[in-house]
């Protein structure tokens, strides 16, 4: 009887390892995000250390690709948090039905515009600028600069990337009405488009192109993880775009609860802490010892622009196709 106690409460414990070993968080994401030089391996690792559970990052491209794979999975994805959209993003998002509200009360958030949203919680927020050496001749100060320049450029494809998809609401927010002229005069200023942030910067640092689209905090990487103050975002007298990155929980989800642990813990001391020297962009609570050392040397925008997500949502086909044809001709 007591062998038969003991195996009966070892197979119980067996059991109850397994279970315990079966829930996985399964996250969404953009690349650089995943990369082991990005936030996610951080991010995971201290995740895992509070929830007892296993976390698998899925790399799925760039921002607006996630997306594309979670409509094209629909009920069926495995995701639990989708990570990585933007405010560009969110109606578009919002709309195909597969978000479930977040159901949380988020604290109080440095964001430079208001925030009140049941389905995305943002954790991270940059401007979008063109980031250049140092050492550059008179580096253009607005996009009509830009396009009377012999200067050559790095973008991103607003199909498939946040930071393409950005400049394209960066031009119209910034040139109301004359944006397919604007694009017509950057068209030849063009190298290449990439599907990705990460593609065009790489580009870039192997001396591709003079300009590269990125955030004006990009120059921070350089110069806290590389001792190197040569790169420099320039300064756009129209102002510069805003985006605000976003997580939320598919309405599939196969672990809501461990989804919603996972956003509050997004928004926490430790995740926002180690965001800005990670994803280098600015955090949605600023830590209480502040912004690490560099980030005061960064520019800052006199003007910010952005649309409201449901404005976003509404001028975007006409937006890319003004980029299609400009680049077509």
């Amino acid at each position: 009887m007591r062998n038969h106690a003991i195996a009966t409460a070892l197979a119980l414990a067996l059991a109850a390892g397994a279970a315990v070993q079966a829930e996985t968080l399964t996250i969404y994401t953009y690349d650089s995000f995943a990369a082991e030089w990005g936030p996610g391996p951080a991010v995971v690792a201290g995740f895992k250390a509070v929830c007892g559970c296993d976390v698998a990052l899925v790399s799925a491209g760039d921002g607006a690709e996630l997306l594309a794979r979670l409509r094209l999975e629909g009920a069926r994805s495995p995701a639990d948090v989708v990570l990585g959209l933007d405010t560009n993003l969110m109606a578009r998002a919002a709309a195909t039905g597969l978000f479930a509200p977040h159901g949380l009360m988020l604290p109080a958030l440095d964001l430079p515009i208001a925030w009140d949203d049941a389905l995305f919680v943002p954790y991270d927020w940059g401007w979008f600028a063109f980031v250049h050496d140092r050492a550059l001749p008179n580096p253009p100060d607005s996009f009509e600069a830009l396009i009377a320049s012999e200067l050559s450029i790095l973008i991103q494809d607003p199909r498939s990337s946040t930071p393409g998809l950005g400049l394209v609401y960066w031009i119209e927010a910034a040139h109301p009405g004359r944006a397919a002229e604007i694009w017509a005069g950057l068209a030849p200023r063009i190298v290449t488009v990439t599907a990705g942030w990460s593609e065009a910067y790489g580009l870039f640092l192997q001396g591709e192109a003079d300009m590269v689209l990125s955030y004006t905090t990009s120059p921070a990487y350089h110069l806290i993880a590389e001792d190197d103050d040569t790169k420099v975002a320039a300064a756009f007298a129209e102002g510069h775009y805003l985006q605000v990155e976003v997580a939320g929980i598919p309405a599939a989800a196969p672990n809501p609860g461990l989804a919603r642990d996972f956003l509050e813990f997004l928004l926490g001391a430790e995740v926002q802490a180690i965001l800005p020297t990670t994803n280098w962009m600015y955090p949605a609570i600023t830590p209480t010892e502040g912004l690490p050392q560099g980030f005061e040397t960064l520019m800052i925008p006199d003007t910010t622009l952005h649309f409201p997500p449901e404005e976003a949502a509404a001028i975007r086909d006409r937006a890319i196709a003004t980029w299609r044809d400009a680049l077509a001709r």
